[in-house]
């Protein structure tokens, strides 16, 4: 016989489960705590399986008869409808945490355990947050050159080619990163190496001689600043650490 919105509203916990059937394989799982639970009972050849459809009253008895009748149909069409269930929720997982936004900050998670300094960190997020407003919610998977190369372009038009080439090695490795852990299959930026600006070298001012280095060194041992100014410029010609770096010793 089958159930009726009456028969369910007045169904009753008990001290065990029980079921209140519907026919074509749907029933009704009344819990001991009270909850209502659809329940789909269907074969795939010889094993039988159960198909969890939802609680009640959130799928209502129509609702959950709808869903019967489209189990009905992927069976016949050769489908196991808890295979299907499964694979959508894996997709939907993969919407989320496969994003390149997602993948991005997983990448720099990974570094800053790895020990990377958190000024390189904190240039690489810099870097990468030009993509996240068009990019940054897309499947990585699905990125091409031709969009990265936009985003890319986009840096360029502000004349500032050298972040446009250093944001190409930072997307890259967000790429590789991907791929390594199995959610891309090609890294898109390798195809635009040579497709950016190269930026003009500027040199900067330097000491090049041993008259002049000299010069240098004596004018570091005299100079009578602030005891850290006095240490950061000794070690300075000694380990030739990055400005950076040097202000964050301890």
């Amino acid at each position: 016989m089958a159930l009726t919105e009456v028969a369910i509203r007045a169904a009753k916990a008990a001290a065990k489960p029980y079921k209140l059937a519907d026919g074509g394989g749907l029933y009704l799982l009344v819990n001991p705590t009270g909850s209502r639970l659809w329940r789909l009972k269907y074969r795939v050849g010889r094993r039988e399986k159960v198909l969890a459809i939802g609680p009640y009253p959130d799928v209502t008895l129509a609702k959950a008869r709808e869903r019967r009748t489209e189990a009905r149909r992927q069976l016949a069409d050769g489908f196991d409808p808890s295979a299907l269930k499964k694979e959508a929720r894996q997709k939907a997982k993969a919407a989320v945490t496969n994003t390149f936004r997602a993948i991005a900050e997983e990448h720099l998670a990974k570094l800053e355990r790895e020990g990377l300094a958190d000024i390189t960190l904190n240039k690489r997020r810099w870097l990468l947050g030009f993509a996240y407003p068009k990019l940054g919610e897309r499947d990585v998977a699905t990125i091409t050159a031709k969009e990265l190369l936009e985003v890319l372009r986009a840096i360029e038009e502000t004349g500032r080619h050298e972040t446009a080439r250093r944001m190409r090695a930072a997307l890259g490795a967000v790429f590789r990163f991907a791929i390594a852990t199995a959610r891309a299959e090609n890294d898109p930026t390798f195809a635009l190496r040579d497709a950016l600006t190269t930026p003009k070298v500027t040199h900067r001012a330097a000491v090049t001689t041993p008259k002049s280095l000299g010069a240098l060194l004596r004018a570091i041992d005299g100079y009578e600043g602030q005891p850290a100014s006095v240490a950061a410029l000794r070690l300075l010609p000694l380990l030739f650490p990055r400005p950076g770096e040097l202000r964050l010793a301890t």
